[in-house]
């Protein structure tokens, strides 16, 4: 399974998640996508498009940015 980094760190929403949705848009449904920001708002923001949009995503920080690690769903 390969990995897709999309770093949107510096930039503020709602950036990040036009360019998940558009990487997502592009998927095939089989690679990870890991986005990277340090904008607060992407930490409510980035799992509630995911959730809206039935893909999985589980998040982290580490030290001032979050990671996010992004599966797209099936549908």
């Amino acid at each position: 399974m390969s990995e897709i980094l999309i770093d949107t760190r510096g930039q503020k929403c709602p950036i990040p998640v036009l360019k998940l949705e558009k990487q997502l848009e592009n998927s095939k449904g089989s690679e990870i996508i890991i986005l990277l920001s340090d904008d607060p708002i992407a930490k409510i923001d980035i799992p509630l498009y995911c959730k809206k949009n039935a893909h999985k995503c589980e998040s982290s920080n580490e030290g001032t940015h979050f990671i996010f690690n992004i599966k797209k769903s099936k549908t």
